[in-house]
């Protein structure tokens, strides 16, 4: 069985290939600020929004090639307040991004969906916690001077794997599922199907 990763996301090609997952990486080509605007609009959960949008990369390669597993992610951070952030669109929006998180904490929710012969057959959304020091404007601008744009494609402004694990006080939850997919539940229905030796 032949796994197809829905994406381009440099993190969850590392994370794919550190475990020696076998797989060809395409991006889905889907329109996905339409609907994460129409899910917003219905007033859907942060969890849901992230599996949602998960499912929409996974079914949209999966119905162009049937034979394949395909593997779809996303990942939601939600602040305190209860706003949810996106990539951001500047570095000046990125350093926004930075002081609505100093000093709160606040949830990510990474979502898998595999899909096959265009129908999904298994999901997982997983949960972290990000407890975000406070943040100085000195340290944001020397954060962003030293990472921007690097994290340009990164919801939250950081590569935990990187410089961005100066932003944080505390982490709950696996550094798989801040990094941006819940990988040892992805690893176990790998083995399910065939793709990994069980």
């Amino acid at each position: 069985m032949r796994l197809v990763l829905a994406s381009q996301s440099a993190s969850r090609r590392a994370m794919l290939d550190a475990a020696g997952v076998p797989y060809e990486a395409v991006s889905p080509q889907v329109d996905e600020e339409s609907a994460k605007a129409s899910l917003l609009a219905a007033k859907v959960a942060p969890r849901d929004l992230a599996d949602a949008l998960a499912e929409l990369k996974a079914l949209k390669l999966s119905g162009l090639d049937p034979t394949a597993l395909v593997l779809g992610g996303d990942s939601v951070v939600a602040l305190a307040d209860g706003r949810l952030l996106d990539k951001p669109l500047s570095r000046e929006d990125a350093a926004e991004h930075l002081r609505a998180m100093s000093g709160g904490t606040h949830d990510i929710f990474s979502a898998a969906v595999i899909a096959e012969g265009g129908r999904p057959v298994w999901r997982h959304v997983d949960r972290a916690r990000l407890t975000v020091r406070p943040l100085s404007d000195a340290f944001i601008d020397q954060y962003l001077d030293a990472e921007w744009p690097a994290i340009s494609g990164c919801v939250g402004c950081f590569r935990i794997e990187g410089m961005g694990v100066q932003l944080f006080s505390g982490l709950q939850g696996s550094q798989f599922t801040i990094l941006g997919m819940p990988l040892i539940n992805i690893l176990d229905y790998l083995r399910v199907r065939g793709v990994l030796t069980s």
